[in-house]
């Protein structure tokens, strides 16, 4: 019974459910992202490189062929167009990523500074004249 009280303490805290929620949205902005890299970003990077869709770029190791019982085997490719247009949303979404954590880390700093209490003032002139006073009537 104890380790099912110990999980649900666990489930519940707030760190776990805002991970929850962070995973849930990180994968729907991945779509987001993917759908602006394949639709937005590489259709014009292609026509500036000569027309190339980016997903059609392979490298052909063995050709299609077909087997002695007359089934196709499909051909063996290395598909580094999809490991270019993967590299890229890669880079969006860690830029994304960083600015928001950057943004996230100036509002924590700025609420710090807000929270930080003021160093207690100094004393006064007229207090200094009065600590003098004591120090000196407590040498006589």
């Amino acid at each position: 019974m104890g380790l099912l009280k110990e999980f649900r303490e666990f489930a519940v805290k707030g760190n776990v459910i805002d991970l929850a929620v962070g995973v849930i949205i990180g994968g729907a902005f991945g779509k987001i992202v993917s759908s602006f890299v394949n639709d937005v970003v590489m259709p014009p990077i292609g026509l500036l490189v000569g027309g190339v869709d980016f997903k059609d770029l392979r490298l052909i190791l063995k050709e299609e062929s077909t087997n002695a019982a007359g089934e196709v085997v499909d051909a063996v490719t290395l598909n580094y167009g999809m490991f270019i247009q993967n590299i890229v949303d890669f880079v969006i979404i860690a830029f994304v990523i960083f600015m928001a954590i950057k943004g996230i880390n100036r509002l924590n700093r700025k609420k710090e500074e807000e929270a930080a209490p003021a160093p207690p003032p100094g004393p006064t002139p007229t207090e200094k004249l009065l600590e003098e006073i004591r120090d000196l009537l407590k040498k006589q």
